[in-house]
């Protein structure tokens, strides 16, 4: 079901707004979810779901402590009413592994925000057989075997 109603001006800030903290999302700045998230916002993606700002704040810390310097590039945004949809690209390092390559992850997050403006729910969608496992030393040589006996 689509929302026809448009997006208010307060909302288009809001949401310039979330884009420009996303792509500079660090663990030093990970206190301001609050800015942007509902108390009892709603998390998901494909290794979590959680609920509330400190649950989701974890995730964020987490991501800094198991990667070399994760970002976040948003490349699309689309805002109808209360629905934002944004695509981007995440782009990381193994800690621990001796590749040195810049890994990207494709994916998209769906947004649902309240009237203040505010991220009651959040979704990230992003394939992790493709985008992560395939990717990762050992376990890629596995997932690429797998795919192509799929396949074929």
């Amino acid at each position: 079901m689509s929302d026809s109603t448009p997006s208010t001006p307060d909302h288009r800030a809001q949401m310039a707004r979330m884009v420009q903290f996303f792509e500079a999302v660090s663990p030093h700045n990970l206190n301001r979810l609050g800015e942007f998230y509902h108390p009892q916002a709603r998390f998901k993606d494909p290794f979590n779901e959680v609920v509330g700002i400190p649950a989701i704040q974890h995730i964020f810390a987490h991501m800094f402590v198991q990667l070399e310097q994760p970002r976040f590039v948003v490349t699309h945004q689309m805002l109808q009413g209360q629905q934002c949809f944004l695509t981007w690209e995440f782009r990381f390092g193994f800690k621990g592994f001796k590749t040195g390559q810049t890994q990207t992850i494709l994916g998209a997050t769906h947004l649902v925000l309240d009237e203040a403006g505010l991220i009651t729910q959040h979704r990230d969608y992003w394939d992790a057989a493709e985008e992560l496992y395939e990717k990762l030393p050992v376990l890629g040589g596995l997932m690429r075997w797998l795919k192509r006996r799929a396949n074929s």
